[in-house]
């Protein structure tokens, strides 16, 4: 723990007893504030977690800001919260514990010469702070589960869900839940195939099975098989009276199958008798509508979701764009085999 001039303190959530506690307490908090979501990034990538709070170490902590420190060679160092992170909100009581911890980490980035602290939140207070400017938006999306599983049953796309969902049950395909080595390694190989097939390298395989080793029962993978044929699968985690949607992945050749629907439909009944209140479906990009309207189809809403970043120059959405292009465009020209390879090399450079 260290105490900084303007009554600030840096902890390390791995290390520091109260964190548990604060964050399952807490009302904003997430699975991404988690031991495990952080022990997860850490083991796999190296990111060292680290948070900021006006709370001494004597004291109950009541507030933080999260952070992963990601140093990087080929990117630049710079303060995420948090990579690979859908959304991370600030854990504070009030707007001024915000402005303190928000003056503290633009003093830190200058002085550490990183190249930019980011943040990934719904919080409109951070658009007043000056050391801060908007960077991306997207739409977070969100289900209601307290409804009864018939009213929501009853409020998904009567085509593309619904209809989907009982063409599933026909096909007779077999469901699987858990977290065995079997079924990380038959979801990590829809994941290649989904990846690969949007021209993107995949996520190391190392990723999936640390998160099911760091985060134990608050992981779950449910997998549709034909025969002995994986078809799709979703990685859900948990957190308090929430269920989170993160990974997804799908043999295109047999999505007429309808197994993604009825994967979903499983994880919100599963959910539902669980007493959970609410499925985080996570974050789209503004640009990709079939996502969004995917979404949308299931009767989730959605509220804007800002990446903050202070002090960088102010990115171009057309610059982004034309980033992301031409590295499909590069990823095209190599060979498939390598891409798996590629994801493991590049990923700990761009959380």
């Amino acid at each position: 723990m260290r105490l900084t001039q303007c009554g600030v303190w840096t902890i390390n959530p791995l290390l520091d007893d109260r964190w548990p506690e604060f964050v399952d307490r807490h009302p904003n908090s997430s699975v991404f504030h988690t031991i495990g979501w952080l022990n997860a990034l850490h083991t796999t990538y190296g990111y060292e977690p680290v948070a900021f709070t006006t709370s001494a170490p004597s004291e109950k902590l009541t507030n933080a800001l999260l952070f992963c420190v990601v140093r990087s060679w080929l990117t630049c160092g710079r303060l995420v919260s948090l990579p690979f992170t859908d959304h991370c909100e600030p854990l504070v009581e009030n707007i001024e514990q915000l402005r303190a911890l928000c003056t503290h980490l633009e003093t830190l980035r200058r002085t550490q010469r990183w190249k930019y602290a980011e943040l990934r939140t719904s919080d409109a207070f951070l658009a007043a702070e000056e050391s801060l400017s908007e960077c991306k938006v997207y739409r977070w999306h969100r289900l209601d589960l307290r409804p009864s599983l018939d009213a929501l049953y009853k409020g998904f796309h009567k085509d593309c869900i619904r209809r989907r969902i009982r063409h599933a049950e026909r096909q007779e395909l077999r469901y699987e839940e858990g977290r065995s080595e079997s079924l990380a390694r038959s979801f990590y190989d829809l994941i290649v195939l989904s990846r690969l097939r949007k021209h993107l390298p995949p996520q190391p395989l190392e990723w999936f099975q640390n998160l099911v080793a760091c985060m134990g029962k608050d992981v779950c993978i449910r997998l549709a098989f034909k025969g002995n044929q994986p078809v799709a699968g979703i990685l859900t985690m948990k957190h308090r009276k929430k269920i989170y949607y993160k990974y997804g992945g799908s043999d295109a050749a047999l999505n007429k199958l309808g197994a993604t629907p009825m994967l979903f439909w499983q994880a919100i009944q599963a959910a539902r008798s669980a007493g959970m209140e609410e499925l985080d479906l996570g974050r789209s990009e503004i640009e990709n509508q079939g996502l969004i309207r995917f979404k949308e189809r299931w009767g989730a809403h959605s509220v804007r979701l800002t990446v903050w970043r202070g002090h960088t120059d102010v990115i171009s959405p057309s610059v982004e764009r034309l980033k992301v292009r031409l590295a499909k465009t590069i990823c095209i020209c190599i060979p498939r085999t390598m891409l798996v390879s590629v994801g493991r090399l590049m990923y700990r450079h761009v959380g």
